[in-house]
């Protein structure tokens, strides 16, 4: 997960600092220009395509946090923050890919991810983003049933009732192939003892993110901060990298959720 042990020791420490960072579009584009030259204000609007006004609210944030300072009208990364990007396994590459796929992680609940997944997004460098569309409305939901229909094995977490994709799970269990499923437990209603798949949990929480990953793709949705579920976008990747952070995730959903 991380290139060396001392990386690992320290995530819990920085991990709330990062956070505070991560949970805003705005504050992460504000870092990651300064990550590259210190600015003033002018060159930050220009940089960064965001209004004054977000800039100025959010950097009062990042100073009051002690993660920039202010010299001669130009604000630079602080020690500390350097340390923490620094710490951050492949920090850079994981601003490069919120920026990448602002559309899906703006706005959306993304707090239900494990942390040590949190530190691994960077594995997601090659994932695709997925949106429905006004001619094609069912798109992301077709994707992933032609997902299901072509796999081998698959590991969900189902965070909502949707018939075709259980019946297309069952229909891999009706042909021996493995599934492992979790589901939230306001659905448990729906399952009775002819449903197919055996290997199920279930979970208490809301709004937690949709995943499936197969031996050749994984599939990623969240909800949108008013608590409904993001049905037009999807992050979707074949890349290795991609589906070796899915199987991750999944595990360490599996663990917080024993």
């Amino acid at each position: 997960m991380f290139e060396n042990q001392e990386s690992l020791k320290n995530f819990e420490s920085i991990f709330e600092d990062v956070k505070f960072v991560s949970n805003s579009f705005v504050r992460l584009k504000i870092l990651a220009a300064l990550f590259i030259i210190p600015q003033n204000m002018k060159a930050l609007t220009e940089s960064t395509n965001l209004s004054y006004s977000s800039i100025s609210s959010n950097m009062h944030e990042l100073e009051l946090k002690g993660f920039v300072y202010r010299e001669q009208n130009k604000y630079f990364l602080s020690n500390s923050a350097k340390v923490r990007i620094e710490d951050m396994i492949e920090f850079k590459r994981i601003i490069d890919l919120l920026n990448d796929f602002f559309n899906i992680l703006d706005s959306h609940v993304v707090d239900m991810i494990p942390n040590e997944s949190v530190a691994e997004l960077y594995l997601l460098g090659k994932a695709n983003l997925i949106e429905s569309s006004g001619i094609d409305a069912y798109k992301t939901y077709n994707f992933i049933n032609k997902c299901l229909a072509m796999a081998d094995d698959v590991k969900c977490v189902l965070p909502f009732y949707y018939k075709p994709f259980f019946d297309s799970l069952e229909s891999l269990v009706s042909q021996n192939k493995e599934v492992e499923l979790f589901v939230p437990e306001a659905i448990l209603e729906r399952f009775d003892e002819s449903f197919k798949v055996k290997n199920i949990s279930f979970f208490k929480e809301d709004n937690i993110f949709l995943l499936i990953v197969t031996n050749q793709v994984m599939i990623l949705g969240l909800f949108m901060d008013n608590g409904y579920f993001d049905q037009n976008r999807l992050l979707a990747s074949k890349n290795d990298d991609s589906i070796k952070w899915a199987n991750n995730l999944f595990e360490n959903f599996k663990k917080l959720n024993k």
